[in-house]
C-alpha cells in the first residue's frame, strides 16, 4: 500500500455501487474515504471534515454538483475532481471554470481516478520545505510556502488553478507561456478533455484578482496568437 498520507477524501456519487467501488480503491491506496449519496450531505460533510480533495458526481438529488462546487468554492480551496456521464465540451469548460481541478467522464478506470487524485493533490499541495519563499512585484506578493497572495498587503484567495497559473508566471517573468505550456502546468498528466480556452478563462479570472484595471493589465500581458507573460521586474 503507498502512503498517501491518510488524507481524507469526500466521494459525492448517489450510485451505491459506484461510491463503494471508488472508496475501495481510495482505501487500497491509504486515503480515507468518506461518501455522500446527494448534494445537501456532500456539503455537511465537508464542512465537518474539511476533506483533502473532493470526487463530485455532478448529476446527484437534492443539490446538484454544480451547485455543490459554487458553495463549496465561496469558502473553500479543496480540489475538485467533477464525475459525470456528460462528456460535451461546454460541460467541461463550465465544471473547470467553476473552479473544478479535473474532469472524469463515465464509463472511468477506477484506478484512473485515484492516479489522477494523486496527480491533483501533488500540484495542490505545499511546498515541502520550511524555507520562506516568496514572489514579489510591485503590489503583489505571493507566498509559495503558505500559498497565500497579497495585493496592496490585502489577501486575496486564489483557486488551485489560478494559483498554479501566477506562480508560473511569477518565477519567469517576462517569459512568454504558450496555452500549451501553461496547461502543462495545470494539468501534468495531459487529460485529453482539456483545451487550451479553459487557459484564457482562469487568465481572465486571475486579473479580476490582482490587476487595477483588469481590462488593461499590467501585470499579464496577453502575446497575440501565443500566450502570456508575467511583465519584467521594474528596476529598483
Amino acid at each position: 500500500m503507498k502512503n498517501s498520507g491518510h488524507k481524507t477524501v469526500l466521494v459525492v456519487e448517489d450510485d451505491e455501487n459506484t461510491a463503494s467501488l471508488i472508496a475501495l480503491y481510495l482505501k487500497r491506496e491509504g486515503f480515507s474515504p468518506i461518501t455522500a449519496g446527494d448534494g445537501k450531505i456532500a456539503l455537511a460533510l465537508a464542512g465537518q471534515h474539511q476533506p483533502d480533495l473532493v470526487i463530485l458526481d455532478l448529476m446527484i438529488p437534492k443539490v446538484d454538483g454544480w451547485e455543490v462546487c459554487r458553495r463549496l468554492r465561496r469558502t473553500s480551496e479543496v480540489p475538485v475532481i467533477m464525475l459525470t456521464a456528460r462528456g460535451e465540451e461546454i460541460d467541461r469548460v463550465a465544471g473547470l471554470t467553476l473552479g473544478a481541478d479535473d474532469y472524469v467522464v463515465k464509463p472511468f478506470s477506477p484506478r484512473e481516478l485515484v492516479a489522477r487524485v494523486k496527480a491533483v493533490l501533488r500540484r495542490t499541495s505545499p511546498l515541502p520545505n520550511k524555507e520562506a519563499h516568496m514572489l514579489i512585484h510591485r503590489s503583489i506578493r505571493l507566498d509559495l510556502e503558505k500559498r497565500r497572495l497579497y495585493v496592496n498587503n490585502q489577501p486575496v484567495s486564489l483557486t488551485p488553478h489560478e494559483y498554479a497559473l501566477l506562480v508560473a508566471l511569477m518565477a519567469s517573468p517576462g517569459r512568454t507561456f504558450t496555452r500549451d505550456e501553461l496547461l502543462d502546468r495545470l494539468y501534468p498528466m495531459g487529460e485529453a478533455v482539456v483545451i487550451d480556452r479553459v487557459v484564457d478563462v482562469h487568465i481572465g479570472k486571475l486579473r479580476q484578482k490582482i490587476e487595477p484595471i483588469p481590462a488593461d493589465p499590467q501585470h499579464i500581458i496577453t502575446v497575440r496568437g501565443i500566450g502570456y507573460r508575467f511583465a519584467d521586474r521594474q528596476p529598483e
